[in-house]
């Protein structure tokens, strides 16, 4: 009985290695779930989600067995709308979020406005300046669809400022799902800038609004670092994801971030778990940010004052919108970073974690690129396709839609490569 009894625990001991081995799916979905929650409205600033999402964050860490868990405060000014956000055109009410937007950086307003449409067929930006003068059209908002505004920017900057033109504002008409920003919210411009979907302001007449913004100057919000000791300290590798979003727009309405980038946050809070399970070699180092959709304000503030030597980083993997279902990997590089990248391409060609590793050109479009800036061997691993991804941005970003699918192989080759580094 004895020996059967020692069979029996031996084999059970082989069949859980695998699983031992494993990333942690079930973590993984609880972090995603939990993050883009109401508990943290968006992880934004207006309602001290971030502060909040920053302190689970932490927990997380600590949980899943880190060695040592710090917050690095730091301040930013950020524009927010948590109050009033009303709109409707010839009386029909339009919905936060869906239908409407203010740009980041826009002041409040409210009342009734006449319309100014620009004539993009005909467009002459003297004659637009002599029109918005004459009396007919005093705080008349201008509309003008947004991809035409990018061909005349200058003409569009003077029309937000206040020494520009006698209009009241701007509407930017939009056609895909209406998108919501932060990058720019660090000051408030003299007019409101507003986007509506296009279809809604087909021959419209006035608008009734009423959008409320507070700017917060000097909001301490942090990162949170997490370390995992390996057997040798001189070098580490460092694993980042920001966890920040976009947080509310209007009292009701918060933007959940599933995908952008709560994805992001619960993968290193997995590879945390699985490092302190796992003795790595070097130190292990967790980082995420606040900050990043205001503009990469928390990678920033790490890399001017980071926990580690910058040049004690063999390698900084940035995960970011990951929640998705694209069979090929989007990924950017810095020019140290793109020796472990072969290695990666041929790891990923061997066990078939995606149908290829796509390589993009590198930009400020994450928190990988404070680091690339600096010569840090760097990957960001991000989708820009797939089911998911149409609602980046957006209050349909949400635990309803998550996507799993690219975890487990992002996880296995980020594991993988490291070891056979």
């Amino acid at each position: 009985m004895r020996a059967k009894r020692i069979i029996t625990v031996i084999l059970c001991l082989f069949t859980a290695l695998p699983f031992c081995n494993a990333q942690d799916s079930d973590l993984y979905k609880k972090v995603v779930k939990d993050l883009s929650s109401s508990r943290f409205q968006g992880r934004g600033y207006a309602k001290n989600g971030v502060i909040k999402a920053g302190k689970y964050i932490e927990k997380q860490f600590m949980k899943a067995g880190a060695d040592e868990v710090v917050l690095q405060p730091f301040t930013i000014d950020i524009n927010t709308f948590p109050g009033k956000a009303e709109m409707s055109i010839d009386g029909k009410k339009l919905i936060p979020g869906d239908d409407f937007v203010m740009r980041e950086y826009s002041p409040g307003i409210e009342g009734e406005f006449k319309l100014y449409f620009i004539d993009t067929l005909n467009y002459n930006s003297e004659k637009i300046f002599l029109d918005l003068a004459k009396p007919e059209n005093k705080d008349a908002l201008v509309v003008c669809d947004f991809w035409f505004t990018y061909k005349h920017s200058g003409d569009f900057r003077k029309l937000q400022s206040a020494e520009g033109a006698p209009n009241a504002g701007l509407i930017f008409t939009w056609d895909t799902p209406m998108k919501f920003y932060k990058a720019y919210g660090e000051k408030v411009v003299d007019k409101p800038v507003i986007w509506v979907m296009s279809e809604l302001m087909d021959g419209a007449k006035k608008i009734q609004i009423n959008v409320e913004n507070k700017f917060l100057p000097h909001y301490e919000t942090s990162n949170v670092i997490a370390r995992v000791n390996g057997e040798r300290h001189d070098s580490c590798y460092v694993f980042t994801a920001h966890y920040d979003h976009l947080g509310n727009f209007g009292r009701r309405l918060y933007f959940p971030g599933a995908n952008d980038n709560a994805s992001g946050v619960a993968a290193i809070i997995t590879l945390a778990e699985y490092y302190a399970q796992h003795k790595p070699e070097f130190d292990m180092v967790f980082v995420a940010f606040s900050g990043e959709e205001a503009n990469l304000r928390g990678s920033n503030f790490y890399a001017e004052h980071p926990s580690v030597a910058l040049e004690s980083i063999k390698y900084l993997f940035n995960i970011d919108m990951i929640g998705d279902n694209n069979p090929v990997q989007y990924c950017e590089v810095s020019e140290p970073g793109m020796s472990l990248f072969e290695n990666m391409k041929a790891i990923n060609a061997r066990e078939h974690y995606f149908r290829e590793l796509n390589l993009g050109e590198l930009a400020a479009n994450s928190d990988h690129w404070p680091f690339a800036q600096r010569g840090v061997p760097c990957i960001l691993f991000e989708n820009e396709s797939g089911d998911t991804f149409p609602y980046y941005h957006t209050a349909k970003d949400n635990w309803d839609i998550a996507v799993f699918t690219t975890y487990e192989p992002i996880f296995n080759l980020i594991t993988k490569s490291i070891k056979e580094d």
